[in-house]
C-alpha cells in the first residue's frame, strides 16, 4: 500500500529509488556509482520501502510541484503596493534556497537550474473560477547558479522572505556554503561540507519602481 505521494506517484515506485553519490556514508571514497548502487541494495535502502503500512487518509495531490533539490523556505504574501507588472493583486513571492551539489543538476543545459531565486506566484483573477497558480521566475542570477560558484554578486541560499512596512521585499541569503559540487566548492579534509562561509550572509532588499 503506497504510503504518501510524490510528483503524484506512490513514493515506493522504482523512480525514487536512491542513487547514492560521493557523500552517503555507504560509498566511501574512491566514489564508484556501481559500487555505491551495490551497498544501498545491501543496507536495504533499494528497492525503496513505504514510509507507513496504512496511511491515515487518502493521499492527495499537491497545488504545485517544484523540482528537486529547490528546498522552498519561505513565502509571502504581496502587499498593494508591490503590485506593478507582473505581479497581480493577492500574488505571493517565494524563496528557493537551492541544492547543496550532492545530486546531478535539475536541468540539463542551457536551461538553468532551479533554485537559488525568488519566485512569483498568481492566482486566478476571475471570480467564479477554479482556483489556479501560475508560476513564473521573478528574482535569480543571470547563470541560473549560486553566486558563490560562478563569482558573481547575487544570490547564493535565500532562505526567507517578508515584505516590510515600506512595501518592500527582504529576502534572508544564508551565505555560500562548502558542498560537494562537480566545481569543488571545498578543499581539504578539514573542510568539510555545509560549513557556512563567513561574511558572506546578507539581506537582499526588493523594491517595486
Amino acid at each position: 500500500m503506497m504510503s504518501s505521494a510524490a510528483h503524484f506517484l506512490p513514493t515506493s515506485q522504482a523512480v525514487f529509488n536512491p542513487v547514492g553519490g560521493s557523500s552517503d556514508d555507504v560509498c566511501p571514497p574512491p566514489f564508484d556509482q556501481a559500487t555505491c548502487l551495490a551497498n544501498l541494495q545491501k543496507a536495504g535502502d533499494i528497492p525503496i520501502a513505504d514510509v507507513l503500512a496504512s496511511p491515515p487518509q487518502q493521499i492527495t495531490a499537491p497545488l504545485a510541484l517544484e523540482a528537486a533539490d529547490s528546498s522552498f523556505t519561505g513565502i509571502d504574501f504581496v502587499p498593494d503596493a508591490f503590485v506593478i507588472g507582473p505581479v497581480q493583486p493577492g500574488a505571493a513571492l517565494y524563496s528557493l534556497e537551492g541544492d547543496f551539489g550532492f545530486s546531478a543538476p535539475n536541468a540539463t543545459a542551457p536551461a538553468p537550474e532551479v533554485g537559488h531565486e525568488v519566485k512569483l506566484i498568481n492566482f486566478n483573477q476571475v471570480a467564479g473560477s477554479p482556483l489556479a497558480l501560475r508560476f513564473q521566475n521573478f528574482a535569480r542570477n543571470s547563470t541560473g547558479d549560486q553566486a558563490f560558484v560562478t563569482n558573481i554578486n547575487g544570490f547564493n541560499r535565500p532562505t526567507n522572505i517578508r515584505f516590510g512596512p515600506d512595501g518592500c521585499a527582504y529576502v534572508v541569503d544564508y551565505g555560500a556554503v562548502r558542498d560537494l559540487g562537480s566545481d569543488s566548492h571545498f578543499v581539504g579534509a578539514a573542510n568539510g561540507p555545509l560549513v557556512q562561509i563567513p561574511g558572506t550572509g546578507v539581506i537582499w532588499k526588493i523594491c517595486p519602481m
